[in-house]
């Protein structure tokens, strides 16, 4: 699909969009302000047309294109190197944490900001929004990236879309994905697959149940084989991974007297990104050799490192702490795709992500961007 047939939405009427973001006052309060902008998974037109309009009226540097609720600002300066940064602008669901307030931490007595979207990720796109702003003159050229759809299925990620419809756009030698790491380089992430393994039975009255064969019984047996597992440690180029292979999901019974004929249970297995995806399939399908059936139904394949790049080696010198794995599997995997190195790097922790008491400390804000700031303002080569 070419760029002239995708059509940017029109304004919102929507009272969020009159929401303006002011750079001026930095990435904290632009954090507050983002995330008052409700954008639950679905509804991010609001927070893509204030994103836009910012962009628009601040940054004259920066070429700006729209790809639905997905925002792609660059600048042109034909450095050697370029650089993609890149966040997600939708939440989960908000649960009676919005707006933001602010509070002070009781053991720390750190300064944080708490509600909704604070760690995952309006904080990490509120540092990228204001330095792609004040970022005139970058050592290298930036891709900046704010995408739709990223806590729902991979198939409906606005990220992904855009790649599709604009591969040009997407060319770099190096990614940063905002999210939550602590302030602390994490680096790839690990793959992600999900199977439904299939038990089948006979039917026979509960009171005669020599006479049937029980589905949940022969599930059972693997379910004790999953249960005796024990996950594996890996190291890749550096990193630790830990994997983990886990039932999340069981079904069966037709009846309270009726022996059933069919159980089938949902397993997630979370593989270190030295396997393909090929591979954990076949590891899966291996493990649970004696069912009847093991399904593949969802597979997005993990992230090496990438902090054998040199322009990662820099960034690693600028951030000052020692990289770590990412467990949880991220968009990293998709520049990753594209051969190009990639790294998550962004305030809050990932452990808050998704919580309902989500807090992000005002200091991570800060001195992520001001890494951030340093490594993209001196020379990288």
């Amino acid at each position: 699909m070419s760029s002239d047939s995708i059509p940017t939405p029109p304004p919102s009427s929507d009272s969020a969009v009159s929401a303006v973001l002011d750079p001026a006052l930095g990435p904290v309060e632009l954090t507050r302000q983002l995330c008052n902008i409700p954008s639950v998974s679905g509804d991010e037109r609001a927070i893509a047309d204030a994103v836009e309009a910012a962009l628009r009226t601040h940054a004259p540097h920066l070429s700006v294109v729209r790809d639905g609720d997905t925002l792609i600002a660059r600048t042109e300066l034909g450095r050697e190197r370029r650089v993609a940064i890149a966040g997600h602008l939708d939440t989960v669901p908000i649960n009676e944490n919005l707006p933001v307030r602010d509070l002070v931490d009781g053991r720390s007595g750190e300064p944080m900001i708490w509600g909704r979207g604070t760690v995952d990720m309006k904080a990490g796109v509120a540092v990228q929004l204001a330095l792609a702003i004040e970022l005139v003159e970058p050592s290298v050229d930036l891709t900046w990236i704010w995408y739709d759809h990223e806590e729902v299925a991979s198939d409906l990620s606005g990220l992904g879309r855009a790649m599709r419809h604009h591969p040009s756009l997407f060319e770099a030698d190096f990614a940063i994905l905002g999210e939550p790491s602590n302030g602390t380089i994490e680096g790839g992430c690990n793959g992600t697959l999900r199977a439904r393994v299939s038990m089948s039975g006979k039917r026979a009255h509960s009171a005669r149940s020599w006479m049937g064969v029980n589905a949940i019984h022969r599930a059972g047996e693997l379910l004790d084989r999953l249960s005796a597992y024990e996950p594996e440690r890996v190291w890749v180029d550096g990193l630790e991974y830990r994997e983990g292979l886990n039932a999340v999901r069981i079904e069966g019974g037709v009846a309270g007297n009726v022996i059933p004929d069919h159980c089938s249970f949902e397993v997630n297995y979370r593989f270190a990104p030295s396997r393909s995806g090929e591979e954990a399939a076949a590891f899966v399908r291996a493990f649970f050799e004696d069912a009847d059936e093991v399904e593949i139904t969802d597979l997005a394949p993990g992230a090496r490192p990438g902090l054998d790049a040199p322009l990662a080696k820099r960034f690693v010198e600028a951030v000052g702490r020692e990289p770590k794995a990412k467990f949880g599997w991220t968009d990293v995997s998709r520049f990753s795709a594209l051969g190009i190195p990639a790294v998550n790097f962004g305030p809050g922790d990932p452990l808050l992500a998704h919580a309902d008491d989500e807090r992000v400390p005002v200091s991570q804000i800060e001195s992520s961007t001001a890494a951030l700031r340093a490594w993209l303002s001196r020379g990288l080569a």
